[in-house]
């Protein structure tokens, strides 16, 4: 018999008190304005405004509505479909800010789409370009969501990588405390050969669960060929960890397996989607 007992619980920190100067400034892009808003909300603060426009041919067009001089300035904007158009949404606010003599300036970035296939010989010149042309433009510590990529690789991709990384770990676990799992019957599962030291990590957390492989072959980007299971799944719960969902096909075709494997129940843990 198994002796249940809750998962190592973190708490979540309180909301923080809103600020009571107006030195601290957020603004929104087109990219997820609704996320945008909920961070303000938690931080009691009003969004500045922005306005963010289309030339005929296309081009942006951005012009700060309020003074920025002396501010340190958030701007949040995932690089999420369509990923150039908002990447340079937020190059562009940056050089708005700068211009404005704003103090700091700082990007962060919850889906960062140039952090994926940055292996030597698939072109890491290209995204390397894109990732670091931020500090140029003005923008000083970009903050990321959870990077796909091992940050090694992140250091050889951006020119300055001085932002911190914000990990979505212990909102996860703490959510899985919540379930009152027993830890016996969790089992964490890596959705594919290549991604296996994310999952273990956060198998350690879980009071060192026992780890799972799919097994998977990829013919093409966004590609997947799902082959078979490695361990035992049967009766478990199953927290299925990956970096980054595009299409959802591949992490579908996972949990399809896990569930034929006889798993009880699949959990998935992502810190980065196109959508957010």
């Amino acid at each position: 018999m198994c002796r249940c007992s809750s998962l190592p619980s973190l708490s979540l920190p309180s909301p923080i008190p809103a600020p009571t100067s107006r030195r601290l400034g957020i603004f929104s892009s087109n990219a997820n304005p609704i996320l945008v808003q909920e961070i303000s909300c938690y931080l009691g603060l009003e969004l500045r405004q922005i306005k963010i426009e289309r030339f005929v041919d296309g081009g942006i067009y951005v012009q700060l509505e309020e003074s920025v001089h002396g501010c340190d300035v958030f701007q949040v904007q995932p690089t999420c479909p369509p990923s150039n158009e908002n990447l340079m949404e937020l190059l562009i606010m940056i050089d708005a800010c700068r211009r404005a003599s704003a103090k700091n300036i700082n990007a962060g970035i919850p889906y960062f789409g140039y952090a994926r296939a940055d292996k030597k010989v698939q072109g890491a010149r290209l995204h390397r370009r894109q990732a670091g042309g931020q500090p140029h433009h003005g923008g000083r510590r970009p903050p990321r969501a959870g990077l796909r990529t091992p940050l090694g690789s992140v250091h050889r991709l951006l020119r300055h990588p001085r932002g911190p990384r914000v990990h979505s770990q212990p909102i996860i676990l703490d959510y899985l405390a919540s379930k009152t799992i027993c830890p016996e019957d969790v089992v964490v599962v890596s959705p594919d050969m290549g991604g296996v030291a994310r999952p273990r990590a956060f198998a350690k957390k879980l009071s060192d669960a026992p780890l799972a492989i799919v097994d998977k072959r990829r013919p093409g980007h966004n590609q997947a060929e799902v082959v078979h299971l490695i361990d035992d799944v049967r009766g478990k719960v199953v927290v299925m960890v990956d970096g980054m969902i595009n299409t959802t096909e591949n992490i579908s075709k996972g949990a399809e397996l896990l569930h034929k494997g006889s798993a009880s129940c699949v959990h998935l843990q992502h810190p980065r989607g196109p959508q957010q």
